[in-house]
């Protein structure tokens, strides 16, 4: 099975205004000659980690990342002003424009998939092809799977009941509701308890095996804080999409090369979302794999680094 390429170090890293008060964290790796890419973290909120530069070949491609609005090292941190799907595509449109990239290959999973399909299907001219994980529509029941009682939650009943341990029972109902009030509340205390719990409950469903490391990552606040407001932020706004926009606008990019891989474990985000995209795009190589949801399972990185590396030779 394919492994992540070895640990590399950006070449350039800048701060790049986007207006609306927002200032992003970009950085470029490997060949600034190579294919480019670029990178879209998950979330929204979660930023990048070192490892995502890692997918790609270092000498044929020439890597894009950054942080989207309110993540990582972005600016202002875990902010939700001017914080919307729109937003962050034409914050995309601006960073290839700014690099003067023609065309490049679009990456992302969980919510970078998300992001990936909404970019491409509004600037198809601008990408060269796809490669999703994870797949996530942003529609009602996916979120609903995942953050309200009757799907996730039936799967992992103890880290279920620490998240809803948060809320007294008459807010149970719905839960991203009773979570944006507290990750919202004017009292600091109570927005990071909040923040934490939802990273906890996030981070404890990402791994085929349990992974106590990943729990606590994603539960430390640094991760948490803005991960957990800007993630309810768009989960109560249905994501700024229109019901089924991203299968309904399937055609505009179907003529790009495109890889779909989705763990068949995914409790995350249900499989059931990558076969109805799969449906949606036939032409789509799709890879259904022994794992979860996190993009770092042995079996999601071999196809993803497949990707890459077939695709690095193939726009080349």
């Amino acid at each position: 099975m394919r492994e992540l390429y070895p640990e590399i170090e950006p070449y350039r890293r800048e701060r790049f205004a986007v207006g609306d008060g927002h200032v992003l964290y970009l950085e470029q790796c490997g060949n600034p000659d190579g294919v480019p890419v670029v990178f879209l973290h998950g979330g929204p909120g979660a930023g990048l980690a070192s490892y995502h530069r890692r997918f790609f070949d270092p000498a044929r491609w020439h890597i894009v990342l950054f942080d989207q609005r309110g993540a990582g090292r972005s600016t202002p941190f875990a902010g939700l002003e001017a914080n919307t799907t729109q937003d962050l595509v034409a914050d995309i449109e601006r960073i290839r424009a700014h690099f003067g990239i023609e065309r490049w290959l679009v990456f992302g999973g969980s919510w970078g998939s998300t992001l990936a399909l909404a970019y491409a299907e509004t600037h198809p001219d601008s990408v060269s092809g796809l490669v999703l994980r994870g797949i996530f529509l942003a529609r009602p029941e996916e979120v609903r799977w995942f953050y309200e009682e009757g799907g996730a939650s039936r799967i992992l009943p103890e880290k279920w009941r620490r998240f809803e341990s948060l809320v007294p029972p008459d807010e149970r109902g719905a839960m991203v509701e009773a979570y944006w009030r507290r990750l919202t509340s004017d009292d600091e205390s109570v927005r990071v308890a909040a923040a934490r719990a939802w990273g906890a409950w996030e981070g404890g469903a990402l791994t085929l095996a349990e992974s106590p490391e990943t729990e606590a990552e994603f539960a430390a606040p640094h991760v948490a804080v803005s991960l957990a407001r800007i993630e309810a932020h768009y989960f109560r706004n249905h994501a700024f999409l229109e019901p089924d926009q991203l299968l309904r606008d399937i055609g505009r990019i179907r003529h790009l090369p495109a890889t779909i891989v989705h763990g068949r474990y995914d409790l995350v985000c249900p499989m059931q979302s990558a076969f109805d995209l799969y449906e949606a795009w036939p032409e789509a190589a799709f890879h259904v794999v022994l794992a979860g949801h996190a993009a770092t399972e042995p079996a999601i990185v071999d196809k993803l680094v497949e990707a890459s590396d077939r695709l690095a030779d193939w726009l080349a």
